[in-house]
């Protein structure tokens, strides 16, 4: 089978991922599980040949990337199959490949069990908004349904700096501007520079990646932009302790008090397997009140957690009630529910009182 087919074979079979590693067959993550498909080993030289297929297929990208660093992300279109999202790697010195099926239709808020508030972001004019969650949690997935709202409900200017991009955005009321970091900019800190100069009304930053992106972004954001980007944080409290992290602790209580004016929401999410084999939604949310953003100030951090416990009637909702939620509805198990909350030994007791 050709690198093409597997790819297509991958869409017919409804494949999130796309595995390439030497010394196993190749394999699809089907409803969060990875399947084999046949028996068949790929060693080495074969799997080289596949992904300089794979390179001929995204219109002959260079290799010099993989060879020289090791690694290379990029995006590529197979015509009326699907877009992809690769990331190559060398791995015991041979290359190996994980690719993600990216459909070409922009997702349905509804059908990923998105909750329609966290879609609201799109109304927001100002600020700075954060999706967080591990690696494959779906901020990317979230992210493009809070920008395929602004596109379609408002008339704006939409900048993205993605790395690489997934969804294309085609432009409806908004005009939508995607640029993909090494090949539209050197990076998101020269990317974000450069957007302030643009006319933007909203700027979507791929990751926060270090402290210069984190700063310069703040600083859009406190400009009368909404900034909205991701993070790899589980939960509201370690999203805003990473943040301040991140700064020299001369700078830190300057960036509390710039956090609690600027941020607007914090989203967390990952996806819990469910009893019937797939992948669902859970999600922390956050929305920034008074009380939060004097927590912030005064850096009591560790308090904020019973705030959004007790602010439902403003939209919020904490990841372990999403996941009692969610396993009162029979759609995950309570082991699940225990090992994704973000205090086991917490949630048994609450599930046992159930």
């Amino acid at each position: 089978m050709n690198v093409e087919e597997l790819l297509s074979l991958a869409v017919q079979k409804k494949a999130g991922d796309i595995f390439l590693v030497p010394g196993m067959p190749f394999s699809y993550k089907i409803g969060g599980r990875i399947i084999y498909q046949g028996e068949e080993k790929i060693y080495p030289d074969e799997m080289e040949k596949m992904i300089t297929e794979l390179y001929r297929i995204a219109g002959n990208r260079s290799m010099e990337k993989v060879r020289s660093h090791g690694d290379d992300d990029f995006s590529f279109a197979i015509p009326k199959v699907s877009r992809f999202r690769a990331n190559v790697f060398r791995q015991r010195g041979s290359l190996a490949a994980v690719i993600r099926v990216v459909t070409f239709d922009l997702p349905n808020f509804e059908e990923l069990h998105l909750p329609k508030n966290i879609v609201d972001i799109a109304k927001m004019t100002k600020g700075f908004v954060l999706v967080t969650g591990p690696a494959g949690s779906g901020k990317s997935t979230t992210l493009a349904c809070i920008i395929d709202e602004i596109n379609r409900t408002r008339n704006a200017h939409v900048i993205t700096l993605e790395d690489p991009i997934e969804y294309l955005h085609r432009h409806n009321k908004s005009v939508v501007t995607q640029r993909e970091i090494a090949t539209d900019t050197d990076s998101y800190v020269s990317g974000l520079r450069a957007a302030l100069r643009q006319a933007p009304d909203v700027i979507l930053v791929g990751e926060m990646r270090d402290f210069e992106t984190i700063k310069t972004a703040m600083t859009a954001a406190e400009t009368g932009h909404l900034v909205i980007s991701t993070l790899h944080t589980v939960g509201a409290a370690n999203t805003i302790d990473r943040i301040i992290d991140n700064f020299p602790p001369n700078q830190q209580q300057q960036i509390r008090i710039q956090i609690s004016m600027v941020m607007q929401a914090v989203i967390s999410q990952q996806l819990i397997p469910t009893v019937d084999g797939g992948v669902y939604p859970a999600f922390e949310i956050m929305f920034f009140n008074n009380a939060i953003r004097n927590m912030i100030r005064e850096s009591k951090i560790h308090q904020i957690d019973s705030v959004i416990s007790t602010s439902q009637a403003e939209g919020m909702i904490s990841m372990d009630t999403s996941l009692i939620n969610l396993y009162k509805q029979g759609i995950i198990s309570k082991e699940n529910a225990v090992i994704y909350s973000n205090n086991s030994e917490l949630m048994e007791k609450k599930l046992n009182r159930q």
